[in-house]
């Protein structure tokens, strides 16, 4: 029987024994709000990552892939303001300060520690400044920490993005946390800007990799903002076992229930991300169902929210269906235009959710109200539809894209948001 699964406060604090802080080093002149973040287990923790696909990797990046390696890590420094990449030597003698920094602090080795930084690329990391603050950093960990932690990684996002759930694993209450910041320069694969996941459930560093990498291809991995894959991206777990649930070490019924929890969690964490993508007015989330395989039908749906055409389409709410047809055609994946329908429909509300510290999915809590559905494409045939009708639908803060084929029985699930004139705005000036 699957455990029931439970949205809860408390962000990567809410399992037990990790506590979180973030305090302004001033990495960035400019800024007002913490920069410098900092996650820390009571014990050693299991863990995986997954990383940046870019060939141009930041040296951060270099740096966890190889602490992480031995599936032990304790503790997770991470920066704004500054991408440390394409730094060279400096960069990376750098990230490893900072691990050096926050092992001394925290009492435990640089090499069980996460170093991540998000920000501009191609400038040197004042690391100096981190230092200046890390006493202040150390000392202030708490339970409610968190909630400074959440807002240190933020650069362009408008809305911090947390979530944490519960759910009963061999009898034990088993909780998983987590924060991301991600709002542009967002294609992911195979990992998201900045993420971290932490978990008191007792799981191997080999099963919790085959978690997270199975979880990803679904969630994360189905978002995409702009089209750019970072050069920092960054998704880690680490589980310190401290809930008391028997190791899971095969993939049992336990491996399964913690599975499912950690795809909750995270599929709620992708839709945050792309309703929050870089002068986003709406969400837009795309379903195909009826596709030959899974990933033909993930991949048709993140080719259609990727697609620029279709995104400023769904900012000028225009019903221009073709858009989809045409995206979905030089996608790569297979399909037969022929027995393919496309339905527009909307939930009033759900981009506020998203944007709202809760992590219950909207067809969970309850949003306002539906805007609507309607059907412009059949089996390969225009229809005569309501475009009034249709724009009323476009017009809400969620919009749904239903592509219904009949090659298979496979469905997938992709996110993305609207282009706007606020993008271009954001990113013309970025670096200034």
């Amino acid at each position: 029987m699957q455990s029931e699964i439970k949205f809860i406060d408390g962000g990567v604090c809410a399992a037990e024994g990790f506590t979180a802080n973030g305090v302004l080093s001033h990495i960035k002149a400019s800024r007002k709000t913490n920069d410098t973040a900092l996650i820390y287990s009571e014990k050693m923790c299991s863990a995986a990552g997954v990383f940046t696909q870019n060939r141009v990797k930041a040296e951060p990046v270099k740096l966890t892939k190889k602490n992480i390696a031995n599936g032990r890590i304790q503790a997770v420094i991470a920066n704004s303001g500054n991408a440390n990449c394409c730094t060279g030597e400096q960069g990376a003698k750098v990230a490893y300060h900072m691990a050096e920094l926050a092992g001394k602090e925290l009492g435990v080795s640089p090499d069980d520690v996460i170093v991540c930084s998000t920000g501009v690329i191609g400038q040197q990391l004042p690391v100096e400044k981190i230092e200046e603050h890390i006493c202040e950093l150390a000392k202030g960990l708490s339970k409610e920490g968190h909630k400074e932690a959440r807002i240190a990684i933020m650069t362009t996002d408008t809305q911090y993005k947390e979530v944490a759930v519960e759910t009963t694993i061999g009898g034990k209450t088993v909780k998983i946390g987590a924060m991301c910041k991600g709002s542009g320069m967002i294609h992911i694969n195979l990992g998201t800007m900045l993420s971290f996941i932490t978990t008191d459930c007792a799981i191997s560093p080999a099963m919790l990799e085959k978690a997270l990498r199975d979880t990803v291809a679904g969630t994360y991995n189905c978002v995409s903002v702009d089209g750019d894959t970072s050069t920092n991206d960054t998704l880690v777990i680490l589980a310190n076992g401290m809930a008391g649930n028997a190791e899971i070490t095969s993939e049992n019924d336990d491996y399964k229930a913690f599975q499912a929890a950690l795809y909750s969690m995270c599929e709620v964490m992708a839709m945050k991300i792309a309703a929050d993508g870089e002068g986003a007015t709406r969400l837009i989330e795309c379903t195909v169902q009826g596709a030959k395989d899974v990933d033909t039908a993930r991949g048709l749906a993140k080719e259609v929210i990727g697609s620029n055409l279709v995104k400023a389409a769904m900012f000028g709410k225009d019903a221009n269906w073709g858009r989809i047809l045409c995206a979905m055609g030089y996608s790569g994946y297979e399909f037969t235009p022929e027995k393919t329908c496309v339905y527009f429909s909307s939930r009033t509300g759900a981009k506020r959710y998203f944007d709202s510290t809760s992590g219950v999915k909207p067809e969970i809590a309850g949003c306002d109200k539906c805007g609507g559905k309607i059907e412009v494409f059949h089996n390969g045939v225009p229809l005569n539809f309501d475009e009034d009708k249709a724009k009323k639908i476009l017009s809400e803060e969620a919009v749904e894209i239903l592509v219904t084929l009949e090659d298979g029985q496979a469905e997938g699930k992709a996110w993305g948001c609207d282009l706007t004139y606020d993008y271009v705005k954001i990113n013309g000036d970025y670096r200034t």
